[in-house]
C-alpha cells in the first residue's frame, strides 16, 4: 500500500469553468452598483447573495476538490504499479495525485485542453505541473477525445474523470465516454467519476454495460461547485472479472 498523498499542491491549476465565477462577480458588482445608484434594498441583497455562492465555487476549485480526490485516491488503496487513467485530466489536479500513489505504475492523462473548461488548460501547463510535483517520470500525456481512447481494451487498472464528462454535448457522446473508459478498464478494475452533473445517466449507463458496485453519493460542502443546489455526484464502478 502507498503513502497517504496531502492535498497541498505545487503546481498552479487555475479555476474550472472559470467563465462561471466571472459572470457571477459581475452580476454581484452589478447588483452593488445599482444598490448605490437608486438606494435599493433588493439590489443590495442580491449581491450579498451572489457572494458566498462564489465563495462556495472558488473553494471548490481551488481547495476543495483536491483535498475530496485525496479521500478518494486513498480509498484505492493502490500498490503503486497501476496503470491509471484521467479522463480530461485539464491540467493535472486529480491525475498528478494519483500518480504521486505510484511507485513503478504510470498515471495517464487525455485532454483535449479548451480553456473554457480550465483557465489556462494546454498540455504545456500539465508538464510543468507535472515537474512541479516531481511525478514528471510516471505521467503520460496525450491529445486526445475522450469518447474516442487511443488505448487498447483492458490498458488501466483505475480510471478517473474529474468535471470533465459533462462537457461533452448531447447524451449520446457522455454515454460514448463512459463506453471508452468502461473498454479499456481491465477486469477488476475499478472507476471513479466526479461531476457537477449527468452523474445519474453515468450510473444507468454503468449498470446496463454490466459493471458492478455500482454507486452515486454526494462529498458535502467541499464539493458545492455553484451553490447547494450543484453537489458534485461521485459515480465508482467495477469491472467484474471475467469468467472462465
Amino acid at each position: 500500500m502507498t503513502q497517504r498523498v496531502t492535498p497541498r499542491r505545487h503546481g498552479t491549476y487555475g479555476i474550472d469553468a472559470p467563465y462561471g465565477p466571472a459572470f457571477m462577480a459581475v452580476v454581484a458588482a452589478l447588483e452593488f452598483a445599482l444598490a448605490i445608484i437608486f438606494d435599493n434594498v433588493r439590489n443590495l441583497l442580491a449581491g450579498l447573495f451572489i457572494l458566498p455562492i462564489l465563495g462556495l465555487y472558488l473553494h471548490a476549485t481551488l481547495r476543495g476538490k483536491f483535498v475530496v480526490w485525496g479521500e478518494l485516491l486513498d480509498r484505492l488503496n493502490l500498490r503503486g504499479d497501476e496503470r491509471i487513467l484521467d479522463m480530461g485530466c485539464g491540467r493535472g489536479a486529480v491525475l498528478f495525485m494519483a500518480a504521486q500513489h505510484l511507485t513503478t505504475g504510470r498515471a495517464v492523462g487525455v485532454d483535449l485542453w479548451r480553456r473554457v473548461d480550465q483557465s489556462g488548460n494546454s498540455l504545456e501547463a500539465a508538464q510543468r505541473n507535472a515537474v512541479a510535483e516531481g511525478v514528471a517520470n510516471r505521467v503520460a500525456l496525450h491529445t486526445a477525445d475522450m469518447t474516442a481512447l487511443p488505448f487498447e481494451d483492458d490498458s488501466f487498472d483505475v480510471v478517473v474523470s474529474s468535471f470533465a464528462i459533462h462537457n461533452i454535448g448531447g447524451h449520446a457522446g457522455r454515454d460514448k465516454a463512459i463506453d471508452e473508459a468502461v473498454r479499456v478498464l481491465r477486469p477488476g478494475g475499478r472507476l471513479m467519476i466526479a461531476d457537477v452533473r449527468a452523474t445519474g445517466q453515468y450510473k444507468a449507463r454503468l449498470a446496463e454495460l454490466g459493471m458492478s458496485d455500482v454507486a452515486r453519493f454526494g462529498m458535502g460542502w467541499r464539493f458545492w461547485w455553484s451553490g447547494p443546489l450543484a453537489v458534485t455526484g461521485i459515480v465508482t464502478a467495477t469491472k467484474p472479472e471475467r469468467r472462465n
